[in-house]
């Protein structure tokens, strides 16, 4: 953290004021990393266990939700019915998608369009999720691809999130509201109305 020649003099004169700064940049950077360790933590053992290694595009997704999850664990898309609903439904619709109309260029845009208006039109807005139709059109994807890799490796990062955030004293419990819609209404796109 960087400082002006003002507040390095009052800190080195012992101001009052400055000490709470100093406290909250430490608590902050304990924060920080705090957060970074749960994420690891998290992602490492849902990778470790759904072997992400032999399917990588899985990284993408599971990433990007260990970063809701535990940098922004308040938000309605790191809650359960965004994280689950959002990553189960799309990932269900890319295997459907493949399934129907095979691997090419079209039927991955149309995957992805369909996984955005599902998880527009049911609340379950996680935007991480919208790279599984991709990984699902893209790897061959059957039915099984529900439960092992997405379904099991969402399930751990959750469990990681909720025992992560239940470790310390003082910190929200995730997840704050098991049902909470994303997005909570009708804000959909760019529109101001």
């Amino acid at each position: 953290m960087l400082y002006s020649r003002r507040e390095s003099r009052d800190i080195m004169a012992g101001s009052p004021g400055q000490e709470r700064k100093l406290n909250k940049g430490v608590r902050n950077i304990l924060r920080l990393a705090w957060c970074s360790m749960g994420a690891a933590a998290g992602i490492g053992l849902a990778l470790w266990i759904v072997d992400g290694l032999s399917s990588p595009l899985l990284l993408a997704s599971l990433g990007g939700s260990s970063v809701f999850l535990f940098g922004l664990t308040r938000t309605p898309t790191a809650q359960p019915r965004a994280l689950f609903g959002g990553h189960l439904g799309g990932a269900l619709i890319g295997i459907f998608c493949y399934q129907a109309f095979g691997d090419s260029l079209w039927v991955c845009v149309l995957a992805v369009a369909l996984a955005l208006v599902f998880m527009l039109a049911t609340r379950t807005l996680h935007p991480p999720a919208g790279a599984n139709p991709l990984i699902m059109v893209h790897g061959h994807a059957g039915l099984a691809a529900l439960w092992q890799p997405v379904g099991l490796g969402i399930l751990i990062l959750s469990l990681v999130a909720v025992v992560w955030s239940r470790l310390l004293p003082g910190m929200v419990h995730y997840p704050i509201h098991w049902f909470e819609e994303s997005p909570p209404g009708d804000i959909w796109g760019a529109w101001t109305e």
